[in-house]
């Protein structure tokens, strides 16, 4: 039982993790724009792609001795930074050609738009990957992330995992001393709390936009090269389940918070994964015999029944503000 438990929180935290990151690039727009990127999880999942690609080329296949002969750890390194850069990048595109120009417009248009971005990402990167024959992806993630360096009860935690947390670790902190400790990041405040009053102060809010936009679609691109690694089979539509559940998230802790974003996605990786083993529970305790029908596959039902179940209570998010806006 203990031993369950253990992997419950453990493996629930970790995918947590994953969430959150994803969550931070969804709420960081919505935080400035009060729009929904929804385009966010092609982005994810290219950078999980850049990774794949990074990995094929760099790292030495599992039956072939020779490859670049570079340090595992300096791959890793030139996969997050290439990841970042590229879908930083790609986000600023987007908002420049799909969102700036309709930013005047009713919500429901650049929602579309957002929808619109999305499908296209997707066969943008199932043409690219097509070219090359491909579809399903295995990628390489070097034998040495996939050491066991620590056991807390029976759960195994490996390099990959242990990454996973100092990588977002050091990701948050950055974060925050970048938007709450830092000229620039009162600049993106001031512009998402009042546009036109910012701009009478000197603070150029397109700049201010793309940048948070690119801050999101780095963040993406992270959590696509970690995502890769956790989970190394994927395609080009493996962001869409992924993303949808790091929205959730992100509503679930309160959109547009980013502490919220962070504990939204812990507790749905945990909720998650709780539901993902109850049928074991059917086989410590007989009188629960019933959880035995409850299998693997409904983990997802059952997280956003939980979620729905939430924000019935409170509605703006664990850490939301409540708003009113005039009609």
């Amino acid at each position: 039982m203990e031993s369950l438990l253990t992997a419950i929180l453990i493996n629930g935290l970790l995918l947590g993790i994953l969430y959150a990151i994803i969550a931070l690039g969804y709420t960081m727009v919505y935080g400035i724009l009060q729009l929904i990127n929804f385009a966010h999880s092609e982005v994810f999942v290219t950078g999980a792609i850049i990774a794949f690609e990074v990995f094929r080329i760099l790292s030495p296949a599992p039956d072939a001795p020779a490859g670049s002969g570079l340090n595992p750890y300096l791959i890793f390194a030139v996969a997050l930074v290439l990841a970042m850069s590229v879908c930083g990048l790609l986000n600023i595109v987007i908002e420049r050609l799909a969102y700036r120009p309709l930013r005047n417009a009713p919500k429901l248009v650049p929602l579309i738009s957002a929808i619109g971005v999305s499908f296209i990402l997707q066969d943008l990167l199932r043409l690219l990957e097509g070219v090359q024959g491909r579809f399903d992806l295995a990628v390489n993630v070097p034998a040495v992330f996939n050491t066991t360096v620590l056991k807390v009860v029976d759960t195994n935690i490996q390099i990959k995992d242990l990454l996973l947390v100092v990588v977002a670790a050091v990701m948050l902190f950055g974060l925050d001393r970048l938007v709450n400790h830092s000229k620039v990041g009162r600049a993106i405040r001031a512009v998402a709390q009042d546009r036109v009053t910012a701009g009478l102060m000197g603070i150029d809010s397109n700049r201010m936009i793309a940048l948070t936009f690119a801050i999101g679609g780095a963040l993406g691109g992270l959590g696509g090269v970690l995502f890769a690694m956790k989970f190394p089979n994927l395609n080009a539509y493996s962001g869409t389940i992924p993303g949808i559940k790091a929205f959730s998230a992100a509503v679930l802790g309160g959109i547009g918070s980013i502490p919220g974003a962070v504990l939204g996605g812990l507790a749905l990786g945990v909720i998650e994964n709780f539901l993902g083993v109850l049928s074991s529970f059917a086989l410590i305790f007989p009188k629960l015999a019933f959880l035995g029908a409850i299998k693997a596959e409904y983990k997802d039902v059952g997280a956003f029944i939980a979620l729905i179940i939430i924000l019935i209570f409170k509605p703006s998010g664990l850490l939301g503000r409540n708003t009113t806006e005039k009609v």
